[in-house]
């Protein structure tokens, strides 16, 4: 018989602090020392974006798409010119749409703390243009919904999430959850990211929010400087247990045992998301000599910030998105093809573009 959403429970009345003050420590001394690492990261939006298309790919795939991060930005280095099945399109598209999205709530949150407002926009830009475009983007559902095997009907459901008519007050007291006093952020965090998933608000796309919602929160709280904590690993590697706690918060008001498998996800990652950092950012120094002794350009620097912003990408975008001279940034591109910083994907065919890999970052991003 199906889970049935947990009507009443929420907040829960009492956590075992007990069982959490242990973890809590580890977890939060690990996300301050990624935060010290992403804060020595000069312009870390964009060094770090290659770990955002990651995120985005790694979250999107969870719910079932079937992409990498290199068909990613290989697709968006080729744009429409390049040929592709149909169903491989829409699963780039959806990753495209998810750091769309995200981008889009940091923009609204310069203006808005994180609300339910920034939450319907990000899902009205997640949906856009993509398989589930017809199921009312940016708009709560207004009918039941339930988890379970594909086709499967509501009785057949793993769970069945908040019904239609106690939605809206479901999202207001979630919203107001966000910013009520709370005993320790990652725990406020975790509970509000199950609380979300149990709502299920959306017809589509709710798992791909509720996680986007982690790094908003954690910025909004000042637990890291900027928007950029990824968390979709963890849940990706260990995606049974993940959906089992989740299910046990409503079946059994299991909030603790979720709120510690929570909070081991978040120290792992910021130490895998320091780890990453550290080495691009290890990359990124190491760089800046050799790509100003090869290039022997005033234009270095600049073509390493771009070529840092997008590891896979046309010479076309390149040249235009730099603003380096046409001449020069086509030698600055041969030169460090030649010297085998760069590799080539495609080859430049008439009016086509070459399009060109950073294989080093690209490694660093996919943990390779």
């Amino acid at each position: 018989m199906a889970v049935q959403y947990h009507y009443g429970e929420f907040p829960p009345e009492e956590l075992d602090w007990k069982r959490l003050i242990p973890v809590i420590g580890p977890a939060s001394m690990a996300v301050a020392r990624y935060d010290g690492t992403l804060s020595a990261v000069p312009n870390a939006s964009l060094l770090l974006s290659p770990l955002i298309t990651q995120e985005a790919v790694l979250s999107s795939r969870i719910e079932g798409t079937q992409t990498t991060m290199g068909e990613v930005l290989e697709y968006e280095a080729e744009g429409e010119s390049r040929a592709i099945e149909p169903g491989k399109k829409a699963d780039i598209q959806e990753v495209l749409n998810y750091r769309r999205a995200l981008n889009a709530s940091v923009k609204m949150m310069e203006d808005l703390p994180l609300c339910q407002r920034i939450i319907r926009e990000a899902h009205r830009v997640l949906l856009d243009g993509v398989r589930g475009q017809g199921k009312d983007p940016g708009e709560y559902r207004k009918n039941q919904n339930w988890i379970g095997p594909h086709g499967c009907t509501l009785e057949e459901a793993r769970f069945v999430p908040i019904s239609p008519d106690r939605l809206p007050d479901g999202m207001s007291a979630w919203e107001r959850h966000i910013h009520a006093e709370a005993q320790d952020h990652l725990v406020r965090l975790a509970i509000l990211h199950a609380e979300f998933e149990a709502l299920h608000p959306f017809h589509d796309g709710n798992g791909r929010l509720g996680r986007m919602m982690v790094p908003l929160y954690m910025f909004e709280k000042g637990l890291i400087s900027g928007p950029m904590f990824y968390i979709s690993a963890y849940f990706e590697a260990h995606r049974d247990e993940y959906y089992d706690r989740l299910l046990a918060v409503s079946r059994d008001g299991a909030w603790t045992d979720w709120c510690l498998f929570f909070l081991e996800a978040v120290r792992q990652q910021s130490e895998e998301n320091r780890h990453k950092a550290r080495a691009i950012l290890g990359l990124y120094e190491g760089m800046k000599p050799r790509f100003t002794e090869i290039t022997r350009s005033q234009h270095a620097i600049n073509a390493l910030d771009r070529i840092f912003s997008q590891p896979i990408f046309s010479s076309g975008t390149f040249i235009e998105a730099s603003g380096i001279p046409v001449a020069t940034a086509r030698r600055i591109l041969r030169e460090l093809r030649e010297h085998g910083v760069l590799d080539v994907l495609l080859e430049s065919s008439g009016r086509r573009s070459a399009v060109y890999v950073f294989p080093e970052l690209l490694r660093i991003t996919e943990g390779r």
